[in-house]
């Protein structure tokens, strides 16, 4: 299965993809005590219009899984801007979050899209500036890696049927298990908000709406760990493809 991103660890394996012309879109340095070849390769990013930024040295080791010594972190993408259309051009796996109330439910909803190699995620919520700053906050900054934009539900669906796109919802009146229906191509994936779950305009539209199956007292999963759920489906059916 081609990933759509690759981590690059270390100064020395960036310099010889930037020597190559890999698509370097951005470079993770540390913010304080960064070493000479760190800085330098930074200053060699910037000429070249690749995007630098200086992080903890906590997160830094956190984004490269925990390997010490790591002095530098390059993502290699051709990722799309943040826009409706581009992210669904792109291809892949796609999500939208309708109606969202809770900004930190959304953040941790757009982690789980970024970890598993999602094209773009867009948010049809009532957020205001703080709201979306509190939603990328929480997504532990997924929205670096991969493309996270704001539009209305409708218009995106619309959008990803004149592409191509497989529609499929996420709702307790889902008929079918997730590992029942196709998740793998272009698809659209509509999960609808805690309280009212997803409006019946966009349930409608859906080629075909699962259902996770549950088995405790409390009647449905947190939207995050749905969103986990369809993810990592979809990444199984890839792999024994």
């Amino acid at each position: 299965m081609k990933h759509p991103v690759a981590q690059i660890r270390g100064v020395p394996a960036i310099e010889v993809a930037l020597a190559r012309g890999e698509p370097v879109r951005l470079v993770l340095i540390p913010s304080r005590n960064a070493s000479a070849p760190a800085l330098a390769l930074a200053a060699k990013a910037r000429q070249g219009g690749i995007e630098v930024r200086e992080i903890g040295e906590t997160a830094l080791l956190r984004y490269s899984q925990d390997e010490p010594g790591v002095e530098a972190l390059a993502l290699v993408s051709d990722r799309p801007e943040a826009s409706v259309d581009a992210i669904l051009r792109a291809g892949g796996a796609a999500w939208l979050l309708a109606g969202i109330r809770y900004p930190g439910n959304a953040g941790f909803a757009i982690r789980a899209a970024e970890v598993s190699g999602a094209a773009g995620i867009v948010v049809d919520a009532d957020f205001d500036h703080t709201g979306r700053r509190e939603a990328v906050r929480a997504s532990m900054r997924a929205d670096w890696f991969m493309p996270v934009c704001w539009a209305p539900g409708a218009e995106v669906l619309e959008r990803a049927r004149a592409l191509g796109h497989r529609v499929v919802g996420i709702e307790d009146s889902g008929t079918v298990a997730p590992w029942e229906v196709d998740l793998t191509g272009a698809v659209l994936f509509v999960v609808g908000g805690e309280r009212q779950g997803t409006p019946p305009e966009l349930l409608e539209c859906c080629d075909a709406v699962v259902r996770i199956p549950m088995a405790g007292f409390i009647p449905s999963y947190n939207l995050q760990a749905a969103v986990a759920v369809l993810a990592a489906e979809r990444l199984r059916q890839l792999e024994i493809r």
